[in-house]
This record gives C-alpha cells, sequence and structure tokens, in this order.
C-alpha cells in the first residue's frame, strides 16, 4: 500500500526532515572525503542524485517482478548499472571530475543512502512517487555535502569554489581540512538540524505487540490481548 505523500512533502523530508546524512547518518563516508571541497561536495551530491532517481523508478518498475529472496543483488545490479553511465559519462566529457571524486564515485554503488531507498520506498511506491523520493533525498545529499564543504573550504582552506581569500589567509584553520575536523564539522551540523527540525518531524508511527511471535516472552505491558502471548494461546487451545 502506497503512502500518502506529495511532490512537495517527498522533497521536502528528503532535504530536511529525513536528509539522509545529517538526519539518518547515511552515506558519511563520501560525505566526509569529498566534502573539503566546494567542487567536489556538489559533484558527487548530483552524481548520486542522478543515480537516486533513476535507481528508485527502475527499482519501482519492477518491483513486482524481481522476486523477494533476491531482491538486494537485483537492486545493486540496477544502481551499479546507472553508476558505470555516470563514471563514463564523467570520464569522458568531465576527466578533472572523474579524477576529483576517484574511488568514491565507483562507491556509489554501495552507497547505503541509494540501497536505503531502494528497499524502503521504491520497492513500496509508484514510480512517480520513488524518482520524486530519489529527488529529495538527493538534494539532501547535496545540500549536506555543500553545507559541509563550504565551511571546510572557506574557512580551513580560506577558499571559495579553488579561489583564494586574501583576508580570510591569516585566519584559516586548517584542522577543518583534516579528518578529525570533518567529523567535527558534521557533528556540528547534526546538532544544528536537530536544532532547526526541532518538533517539526513528521509524526511517528505507532507500534503495538499484536501478532507479534516474541510476546508472550518479552515481558511489555503492551502484551496484554496480544494473540501470541501465552494466556491467549491457552485459551485458544481450550476452545
Amino acid at each position: 500500500m502506497e503512502k500518502k505523500n506529495g511532490a512537495k512533502e517527498l522533497i521536502l523530508n528528503g532535504i530536511l526532515f529525513e536528509n539522509p546524512v545529517f538526519v539518518l547518518v547515511l552515506g558519511t563516508c563520501p560525505t566526509l572525503a569529498v566534502s573539503t571541497t566546494l567542487l567536489g561536495a556538489i559533484s558527487m551530491g548530483l552524481a548520486a542524485m542522478v543515480v537516486l532517481i533513476c535507481s528508485n523508478a527502475v527499482i519501482s518498475l519492477l518491483r513486482k517482478v524481481i522476486p523477494d529472496t533476491v531482491r538486494i543483488p537485483c537492486y545493486i545490479v540496477v544502481i551499479a548499472g546507472f553508476v558505470t553511465l555516470v563514471q563514463m559519462i564523467m570520464h569522458a566529457y568531465l576527466p578533472d571530475l572523474y579524477e576529483l571524486l576517484g574511488i568514491y564515485l565507483a562507491l556509489i554503488t554501495v552507497n547505503c543512502i541509494i540501497l536505503g531507498r531502494a528497499e524502503m520506498f521504491a520497492n513500496k511506491n509508484s514510480v512517480g512517487k520513488s524518482a520524486l523520493d530519489g529527488l529529495g533525498m538527493g538534494l539532501g545529499f547535496t545540500v549536506a555535502l555543500t553545507a559541509m564543504a563550504t565551511v571546510r573550504e572557506v574557512l580551513g582552506n580560506a577558499s571559495f569554489f579553488g579561489i583564494a581569500i586574501p583576508f580570510l589567509e591569516p585566519f584559516k584553520i586548517a584542522f577543518l581540512t583534516q579528518p578529525p575536523g570533518g567529523f567535527f564539522v558534521f557533528g556540528v551540523m547534526i546538532a544544528l538540524t536537530s536544532f532547526i527540525t526541532k518538533g517539526k518531524y513528521p509524526k511517528k508511527k505507532s507500534f503495538s505487540c499484536e501478532g507479534c511471535p516474541s510476546a508472550g516472552v518479552c515481558g511489555s505491558k503492551e502484551c496484554a490481548g496480544c494473540s501470541s502471548a501465552p494466556e491467549a494461546q491457552e485459551k485458544g487451545g481450550e476452545a
């Protein structure tokens, strides 16, 4: 059953409320690796967004055809196909960017954001909604990378898109361009996102123990009346 999410909500969730980097904390490896420069960050974000949109759409289109037992390998094959296309195009027309992103471009194939959206959304929703979800998550990933790269490049390297900012040169914080500095900026961004979205997250679903096979032994108070609880099973046997 498809979720009744509008285009605006899907895109806004990806950018802010369910941002894959600052809220879901996915794709941290490329985030920390390529966010030292704005050019690398935006290039990686756009490449991942193209793969997200295309793979989500194709997986949604094939969701009723792909056997459930091999769905993950099938998702990876689809994603790897689009990643290869992006690599070939960048290698042919944007060789400098291809060299800049290096191995992290190929690693989009196993990016948790893309595989996660394929499993959690594209596998359950229509092609249109899946493409919009890919767009929202891709924009969220790009925004996160861009925000981190802006802080790290401007304050850490005294430059903007590789162009030197002379008046910042004496005050640059080289620590921010290093891995520990990346983690520091990452943590600050997560805290800032949490503060901005505090109390504004979509309402969480409420869950019950009904039908849970372990309800009888978990000791939870919510198990009262659960069909799997020992008491309920005994009554069923007596009947």
